[in-house]
């Protein structure tokens, strides 16, 4: 199983940037096709809330790959434990 998490920790972190990518050229040819403040208004909006969400993508295939999901608790006690340890 964490095999598969590292997998897929590396589809995550590929994923991150295309869908970026994705944004960024879309957003760029409809603004160019249809230029109009309600269009740039809308994909200004498309961008700001979408391109947090990419980076989140690439941050959690980040800590996927380094194993940081590997071990996760299963119990309240075990909460305790991760408390201390530093970032």
């Amino acid at each position: 199983m964490n095999a598969l998490k590292k997998y897929m920790g590396l589809v995550w972190v590929i994923l991150g940037p295309l869908a970026i990518h994705y944004l960024l050229q879309t957003a760029t040819s409809q603004i160019h096709d249809k230029p109009g403040i309600d269009t740039q208004i809308q994909w200004g909006v498309f961008i700001g809330v979408f391109y947090p969400i990419a980076i989140g993508f690439i941050l959690f295939g980040l800590y996927a790959l380094e194993g940081n999901y590997d071990h996760l608790p299963e119990a309240s006690e075990e909460l305790d434990d991760y408390d201390a340890k530093p970032l």
